[in-house]
């Protein structure tokens, strides 16, 4: 998912007032602003041949877009570009005087809604957003799902389905797992309905769960399972490994400890397998983080856990995968360490 982040907005600006407009934006954000040469000030890009080819180059190349301009402008450059909500940015307009800030594509996903009001409060503007969730003060099911990091099957028909019934007056139930009860203070759930038991439900049309489990207990109704992006694992391996057997190894280790695959958030290891085409391999196939360690970053942690004076001698540490899954969860270690045909993992969970 795209959710636009501070050091990926590009502001494009058409106008001397555009440009005074983008400045004021820059003093206070980390932006990168793009104009024309005649318009040029210190700190701010050129366009490429024109507005609309450099827009169309920024469009996979930010999380967020900015154009202070016309919104027609904005969306004849666009249109050919969009493809999907969960990947397109976010694309904001806001008119040269300052006066609206339009929250334009990818509002809950991509963040543009958030985008506008925060733009909108540094400018003294007044935001729009049109998306129905947020019309109608309630959260959205995309939307939780980025302040989770969260993934979900068939995530796209939930969002519709999920959003639909908020927005349409129905009853859906909002369920957190014992491990997750804090999440709810840093998220919006407006609308949905609060479910502290599973074996005592209140009437409801639909039910989100947010959990980590593989398995939920089976529900007299439609259940939706969300699952936070909180599992990471430590691994250490001989030179050469196949991904057939780490793939095996990992969702046997998953599959032990009851996760849902899609709470993995990142695999790490020593710095030394860095280049191990079957570690890498493994997160571009899951698309998470590869996350590395140095030696001298694990060592300070080895005297927690066995150590092999044959990993030593190899990789100059005792041990990789517990060390390195100390780091990545904080010290939240889940179950046994797996060893066997070369290979260690340690799994842990991540706040």
């Amino acid at each position: 998912m795209n959710i636009a982040k501070p050091e990926s907005i590009a502001v494009f600006c058409l106008t001397p007032n555009g440009v005074r407009l983008a400045q004021r934006l820059q003093a206070q954000l980390p932006l990168s602003c793009f104009t024309s040469e005649k318009l040029l000030v210190p700190g701010f890009l050129p366009f490429n041949a024109s507005f609309g080819a450099t827009l169309r180059e920024a469009f996979g190349r930010y999380s967020a877009l900015v154009v202070i301009g016309s919104t027609g402008l904005t969306v004849r450059v666009i249109a050919p570009l969009i493809q999907d909500k969960l990947t397109d940015p976010a694309v904001v307009v806001i008119d040269e005087r300052g006066q609206h800030a339009i929250s334009l594509l990818s509002g809950h996903v991509g963040g543009a809604n958030a985008l506008t009001l925060r733009l909108a409060g540094l400018l003294g503007a007044d935001p729009v957003i049109t998306t129905a969730t947020d019309v109608n003060q309630m959260a959205a099911l995309d939307t939780l799902a980025a302040q989770l990091d969260a993934g979900m099957s068939d995530f796209r028909l939930a969002v519709k389905t999920v959003n639909q019934l908020l927005v349409s007056g129905q009853r859906v139930g909002l369920w957190w797992d014992e491990p997750l009860r804090d999440e709810p203070a840093r998220c919006d759930t407006r609308g949905f309905v609060a479910v502290a038991d599973l074996e005592a439900l209140p009437e409801l049309d639909a039910l989100v769960c947010v959990s980590l489990r593989d398995r939920l207990p089976e529900l007299p109704l439609l259940v939706y399972k969300l699952v936070p992006r909180r599992v990471v694992v430590g691994i250490g391996c001989r030179r050469g490994t196949s991904l057939a057997l780490l793939t095996q190894l990992l969702e046997r280790q998953l599959a032990d400890q009851h996760f849902d695959p899609l709470a993995l958030r990142a695999i790490g290891s020593v710095t030394l397998k860095k280049d191990e085409l079957a570690l890498q391999q493994l997160a571009q196939a899951r698309r998470i983080p590869f996350e590395l360690f140095s030696s001298d970053e694990l060592r300070q942690h080895e005297r927690r856990f066995p150590a092999s004076e044959f990993v030593r001698a190899t990789v100059g540490v005792g041990s990789v995968s517990q060390p390195v899954a100390w780091l990545m969860s904080a010290g939240k270690l889940v179950g046994d360490t797996l060893r066997e045909q070369g290979i260690t993992m340690t799994l842990g969970v991540s706040h």
